[in-house]
């Protein structure tokens, strides 16, 4: 997958395709999202589908999680989205958690957007801070829920700060738990600016 522009696609499809007869599972992979996206081939869904199976079935984690979007049996489905995330596959434990919520196993669903916020998905970050504030999956907790606002603006993303302000103006931090928040996220200087921000630095 790793051509320069679109004129290298050809080249990019036929040593995929090559891969993929020859039973490697990253080229079944990689083939299989070809026949998905339409990269260069008429999408097939079925045969990217049997694909990533394969792949999946050498070892690849990635098809795995491809696989798992593909199924139409949604308890399938989530073995293998977990499978995936079991695997490292960070993207797949966010779904999981997407999938899990929509099912109401909402504790289960918290775990995993925890775990793949610690590894860097921004949205799982959201939803683990939104649902640390309103209580899905656990008790309200005001400290980790500004937690990860800090972190979700560490990572580039600043749209949950006006949430983070919001909770501290509301009262249902004091400053020592906004620094505590700062603490569990790695950013002091977070901390400190919105209690300066919504507490004005002076309320206990």
């Amino acid at each position: 997958m790793e051509y320069f522009d679109e004129s290298a696609l050809p080249m990019a499809v036929r040593y995929a395709r090559a891969a993929a007869e020859a039973g490697l599972p990253a080229g079944q992979r990689t083939y299989g999202h070809m026949l998905v996206m339409g990269l260069g081939v008429t999408e097939d869904r079925a045969r990217a589908a049997e694909l990533f199976r394969a792949a999946s079935e050498g070892g690849d984690a990635y098809g795995v999680f491809n696989l798992a979007q593909l199924v139409d049996d949604p308890d399938e489905s989530l073995r293998l989205l977990e499978a995936a995330a079991r695997e490292g596959i960070v993207a797949a434990r966010a779904l999981l958690a997407d999938r899990l919520s929509a099912l109401d196993r909402d504790e289960e669903a918290l775990g995993w957007y925890v775990w793949a916020a610690e590894r860097g998905h921004t949205g799982a970050m959201n939803a683990a801070a939104c649902w640390y504030r309103d209580g899905f999956g656990t008790t309200p907790d005001p400290v980790q829920a500004v937690r990860w606002f800090f972190v979700m603006l560490a990572h580039g993303d600043g749209s949950g700060i006006h949430e983070a302000i919001q909770l501290a103006k509301a009262g249902a931090l004091d400053e020592e738990q906004i620094r505590d928040a700062g603490r569990l996220a790695g950013d002091p200087g977070s901390a400190e600016a919105l209690i300066g921000t919504a507490l004005g630095g002076g309320r206990t």
